[in-house]
């Protein structure tokens, strides 16, 4: 999607960086991902938009993300959510060289297990997942998977907004899938200490997928998807610093932020704060915020 070119620029206004450094780390800004050159290239499905410009894409952020999640936690800004398509298959890679069991926790709405034969929008921020297993229907036109995620390492959570195809599949694999419903009836943390359990007993390590649709639109509303219902503040906090705790996360995807679609910049700002979170920021370290906005030095 057009506006989300500009989630990079809006997440670093908002103080990613500088909330990293404070938190102590050494930061390096990679830039902007140029992608590979797009080759003239159709699908059957006519429906289908950008392919030759996201295959471009694919490849280019795959070798990125391979390079970048050797070196340290590596975090990307994005962009809709096709950009997982390279993240995910990037950071495979990687982990297989290393002998490191991958997994990913999804939170997200959709689950994004479209094909391009499947998909009716055309909208290939629908697929990502769907390629980085493996599934049928990609050869040819994306670059090939050297190192399939593997379904039962997958936990979604979030899950709100499916196709009758997606649903259909998720029902076949052992994907760990947990709507809201779940999330609504079990609390966020048995859901995610299931998961964390099964990574720290293969010796794991995590990869995380942050749709800003995840989040309920009431206090995310910078994002083209918004689906109601959605996680709030403090189950979104909640995930992140117990993702910290595990010490486990190795790599980062915040995806799908329109800041055209956004207020005052709200949706960037807590994003930032969920990523400062994840990072290691505690509640009791947290800067007063009201409603979405930083408070500015000396106001009441």
């Amino acid at each position: 999607m057009a506006g989300c070119e500009m989630g990079p620029s809006a997440l670093r206004i908002a103080g990613a960086l500088t909330e990293l450094r404070s938190l102590g780390y050494a930061v390096q800004d990679r830039g902007n991902v140029a992608p590979a050159p797009a080759r003239q290239i159709r699908h059957p499905n006519t429906s289908i938009k950008a392919l030759p410009e996201t295959i471009a894409w694919t490849e280019a952020l795959a070798e990125a993300a391979y390079n970048a999640s050797g070196e340290g936690v590596a975090i990307f800004l994005g962009g809709d959510h096709s950009l997982s398509a390279g993240t995910m298959t990037g950071v495979a890679r990687q982990a297989a060289e290393q002998k490191r069991e991958l997994y990913v926790l999804w939170l997200d709405s959709h689950p994004d297990l479209h094909s391009l034969d499947t998909t009716t929008s055309g909208n290939l921020h629908g697929v990502p997942m769907a390629y980085a297993l493996g599934f049928p229907g990609f050869a040819s036109y994306f670059p090939p998977v050297r190192a399939p995620l593997v379904q039962s390492n997958v936990c979604m959570m979030g899950l709100r907004s499916l196709d009758p195809p997606e649903r259909e599949l998720l029902r076949h694999t052992r994907i760990g899938a947990h709507d809201m419903r779940a999330i609504d009836e079990h609390g966020v943390v048995p859901l995610l200490k299931r998961f964390l359990a099964q990574v720290a007993e293969h010796d794991g390590i995590i990869h995380v997928s942050l749709d800003v649709d995840f989040l309920d639109p009431e206090i995310a509303p910078g994002v083209g998807t918004t689906v109601p219902g959605g996680a709030t503040f403090r189950e979104a906090h909640l995930i992140m610093e117990m993702l910290h705790d595990s010490g486990r996360v190795r790599s980062v995807d915040l995806v799908e932020l329109n800041p055209f679609l956004d207020e005052r910049g709200r949706t960037a700002l807590l994003m930032v704060d969920l990523l400062a979170s994840l990072m290691g920021r505690r509640v009791l370290d947290r800067p007063t915020l009201n409603y979405g906005y930083r408070r500015r030095s000396g106001s009441p």
